[in-house]
């Protein structure tokens, strides 16, 4: 059975699965870039009362399945989650800076599901297929 959450008039279960990549594919998320960029979503998502259900930080892009309130939309998500994170991680990492000159760490686009095209193991299953190694916790960064 589903796990439901409650909003102060309503009780839902809306799960997205996003994926987004880095500009031009860079592999500039690694040691504590990758840190940092982990800590920051998760900074993002407590502030808007958004789960974290699985997620994954690759050389080049990120995985996450959320739950999120019903007054969210996945473009509102999406551009709080990129939107603050490329900000500050240009802030706090002068070679990204200079890197993407242009103020855009991240890539135009991303992906998003909802958790009812494919089951929710799937999809979990799916982000951890990312790494052989087995997973310390739910949000974890590929070495």
């Amino acid at each position: 059975m589903a796990e439901y959450r409650s909003g102060s008039h309503s009780l839902y279960d809306i799960q997205y699965h996003f994926v987004w990549v880095t500009k031009y594919r860079y592999h500039v998320l690694r040691g504590e870039v990758a840190e940092r960029a982990r800590e920051l979503i998760r900074q993002s998502c407590m502030s808007r009362d958004i789960k974290i259900l699985k997620g994954h930080v690759s050389k080049e892009h990120v995985h996450l399945l959320v739950s999120c309130p019903p007054s969210l939309s996945p473009a509102k998500v999406m551009q709080y989650l990129k939107g603050r994170s490329s900000r500050l991680l240009q802030e706090e990492f002068p070679h990204l800076k200079k890197r993407y000159w242009g103020q855009h760490l991240w890539a135009r686009g991303y992906f998003c599901a909802t958790v009812g095209t494919v089951t929710e193991e799937q999809v979990k299953a799916y982000i951890e297929a990312h790494d052989e190694a087995p997973p310390e916790e739910n949000f974890k960064i590929s070495e």
